[in-house]
């Protein structure tokens, strides 16, 4: 049996992105890393590695240093550029001690060089969590998609810098589809997590307030949410 996952605010699993041109490897630490709980994606070069983690947030990254294409400072250094917090474990098959002060100096936040025990790698990487968490939790709870900001603490919400005045049951409804980013959320899931009951047939509630956000929160500008025929709604970065 799994031990105890790692969980988002929200409940929903924790989510790593994990960076190794060999795809064996890769593969292997992805599986391990399910088995906890955890969602994973998998990023076999630097400019791709860049990508997913601009397009899926991940919690935690762990990242080899050697990549066919850019070097994984480098793909710290532009990573950190719009996630300044994420953890961020490196991969070397160099012991040398320059190398692992390189990626300390970096922003790495630990490292475990090759061949490496999984089990350490997964302790190494729950322990980086854990202690991220605590720290965001001390210094901020501003959820961040693309130019949309949300602080959980003041209730306070802009877009590209603009402040958008919210109500209650608005922020709620933002700060759902905003800790869930890129998930299409069906009307069952939204009346569960914020209306906290079943509308039964009054599901339309959630178009309702759906339109509302639009209003606020698109008007004027590229969407941000968006209907997925069906199957409900979601929210990701404007292109």
């Amino acid at each position: 049996m799994p031990p105890e996952a790692l969980t988002r605010p929200d409940g929903s699993p924790v989510r790593v992105l994990v960076v190794d041109d060999e795809v064996n490897i890769a593969e292997l630490i992805a599986m391990a890393l399910r088995y906890e709980g955890w969602e994973v994606a998998t990023a076999h070069a630097g400019n791709k590695a860049v990508r997913t983690a601009k397009e899926q947030q991940p919690d935690a990254i762990v990242l080899d240093v050697m990549l066919p294409d850019i070097d994984g400072f480098e793909v710290l250094r532009r990573i950190r550029s719009h996630l300044p917090e994420v953890p961020v474990l490196f991969l070397t098959a160099r012991d040398a001690v320059e190398d692992r002060v390189a990626g300390l100096t970096a922003g790495g936040d630990d490292y475990v060089t090759k061949p490496f025990s999984i089990e350490e790698l997964v302790a190494r990487l729950r322990g980086l969590m854990r202690r991220a968490g605590a720290r965001r939790a001390e210094v901020s709870n501003v959820l961040t998609v693309g130019d949309l900001e949300l602080d959980e603490d003041s209730h306070e919400v802009w877009r590209a810098g603009d402040e958008i005045v919210l109500t209650a049951t608005e922020f709620e409804l933002l700060r759902f589809l905003m800790r869930n980013p890129r998930r299409v959320m069906s009307k069952a899931q939204i009346l569960d997590r914020v209306w906290n009951y079943d509308f039964g047939g009054q599901a339309n509630v959630v178009e309702l307030y759906i339109s509302y956000l639009r209003k606020k929160i698109d008007h004027g500008r590229a969407p941000m949410i968006h209907t997925m025929r069906g199957a409900g709604y979601v929210l990701k970065p404007a292109p």
